[in-house]
């Protein structure tokens, strides 16, 4: 059962990451606008397109067990700092505060996942399991 509920959580875990990079794929326009509103100017270009492929690369490795803790790194890497800099509810105004400290204590939930990820690795169900148990 242990392994099973390893393997669901990866899954989990690593939906939100896919689907932002997909998201920021389709919305490229759009999100250099928001990094803008957020003062990151130093290449943005560069920026969203080094998040896309940690959310993307890291997030695979994570949902396919190959390699995961360097994929919970990566995706480390990107979302604690988007955590710290987009739901910053310390500095919002009072009627969005809630809903951006909501915002903000989810994320630290998803960092508390990929730490989880990171020192634990995988369960009996990954693709790094199954590359060493088969012969060719």
């Amino acid at each position: 059962m242990k392994h099973w509920a390893d393997l669901l959580g990866r899954v989990l875990l690593s939906a939100i990451f896919i689907f932002e990079a997909y998201d920021s794929i389709k919305y490229h326009h759009t999100t250099l606008e928001v990094m803008a509103a957020y003062n990151i100017t130093w290449r943005p270009v560069f920026l969203l397109n080094l998040s896309i492929f940690l959310l993307f690369a890291g997030g695979l490795m994570v949902l396919l067990g190959y390699r995961p803790k360097l994929g919970a790194f990566m995706l480390l890497l990107y979302w604690v700092p988007v955590t710290f800099i987009r739901h910053s509810f310390w500095n919002d105004p009072i009627s969005i505060e809630r809903e951006q400290s909501v915002h903000f204590m989810k994320n630290l939930a998803i960092i508390g996942g990929l730490i989880v990820v990171l020192v634990n690795g995988t369960g009996r169900f990954s693709i790094r399991k199954l590359f060493d148990t088969t012969k060719f």
